[in-house]
């Protein structure tokens, strides 16, 4: 049976954490910056961890 690709798509946007959790950047980061207040836009620097239920399909595209 041949080895499982990983999806780079999901690979550039997701890090598997030590214990295999899903760490994930945050959205609305792009533009329209303006609009947001500094304090807003600190905030949405830090990543998150995944949701399991989203987690559990990630996980899928990130065998290794």
């Amino acid at each position: 049976m041949p080895k499982m690709k990983t999806n780079r798509g999901a690979a550039k946007r997701f890090r598997k954490t030590a214990t295999g959790k899903i760490r994930r950047n945050r959205a609305l980061t792009s533009h329209i910056l303006t609009s947001k207040t500094t304090k807003r836009k600190r905030n949405l620097r830090h990543s998150k961890i995944m949701a399991p239920g989203d987690a559990k399909r990630i996980h899928t595209l990130l065998p290794y």
